[in-house]
């Protein structure tokens, strides 16, 4: 055990619609560079995670939402769930309407809407998360 330890922190967000589709990324970068995962991001400093997630939704996949429409679905804090050393990620849900308009930028080479009965392998631990949102919120 590393005494040292540096901790990052992040926000990831998962985006159903309520006729059964989740919104991805694919990732402009490594690691896992062209794999789809969940937005999220770093929080910055003087951020909360709320607010992080609000605004790396809106960077990477154009969709707004207020920090009061995010509902926390939990803590994400497996040692290994990120290749670049510890990252801790509160993980938020967000339900919008079938054909919300989403538009990659920032980091993000593409975003879409996946059907939650057919979704490709997901980067990270996204599949957890995501498995975590849709269990909340059924």
């Amino acid at each position: 055990m590393e005494l040292n330890e540096v901790i990052r922190y992040t926000a990831d967000v998962v985006v159903t619609t309520t006729d059964g589709h989740v919104l991805l990324i694919e990732r402009g970068w490594d690691p896992f560079k062209g794999q789809w995962a969940l937005p999220g991001g770093h929080v910055d400093p003087g951020e909360t995670s709320r607010a992080a997630a609000a605004r790396e939704l809106a960077e990477e996949a154009g969709v707004y939402a207020m920090e009061a429409e995010l509902e926390q679905v939990g803590t994400f804090d497996q040692p290994d769930r990120d290749p670049r050393g510890r990252y801790v990620t509160v993980a938020y849900h967000l339900t919008v309407i079938p054909g919300t308009i989403v538009e990659a930028g920032d980091d993000a080479a593409n975003a879409q809407w996946w059907p939650l009965d057919a979704l490709p392998p997901l980067a990270f631990d996204h599949a957890d998360i995501l498995n975590a949102a849709v269990a909340s919120a059924s």
